[in-house]
């Protein structure tokens, strides 16, 4: 069955901030990062979001339960119009992840189906953008 089309409905609200209504949700776009994030900021959220969401999916369904998980997304823009995204770097950090060899390929595993397969957000941008993502197992 075919996913249905994302959709968004943005009101000015007079500023340079628009109230965003998505089917389920409602919050503001804010070009200063103050009344909410910025549009880049609601894209980079969008896409650690993603993998996160990903990783923590494939885990639990691969039965390698966690308690705790952690993501730090870094994107260098260019200094020039349009500002695009530059490189990615982002960093998981997994608590309560069972010890050895198994649960680290599971993890390596999975962060690479998510990259290469489900992260539509991923798969939506410019596929030249380095893009790295690392880990750790906290203990």
């Amino acid at each position: 069955m075919p996913k249905p089309p994302a959709t968004v409905d943005l009101v000015w609200n007079g500023r340079l901030e628009f109230t965003v209504t998505t089917p389920k949700t409602t919050f503001v776009i804010d070009s200063a990062s103050v009344a909410g994030p910025s549009p880049v900021d609601a894209l980079v959220a969008a896409l650690a979001g993603c993998m996160a969401m990903d990783l923590a999916h494939i885990l639990t369904k691969g039965r390698h339960p966690f308690t705790e998980m952690r993501a730090k997304l870094v994107a260098e823009r260019s200094p020039d119009n349009p500002h695009r995204l530059m490189s990615v770097t982002l960093h998981f950090v997994l608590g309560g992840l069972g010890e050895g060899a198994a649960p680290l390929d599971a993890v390596r595993r999975a962060i690479a189906l998510s990259r290469d397969t489900y992260c539509s957000v991923w798969h939506s941008l410019r596929q030249d953008i380095p893009f790295q993502v690392t880990f750790d197992v906290a203990p």
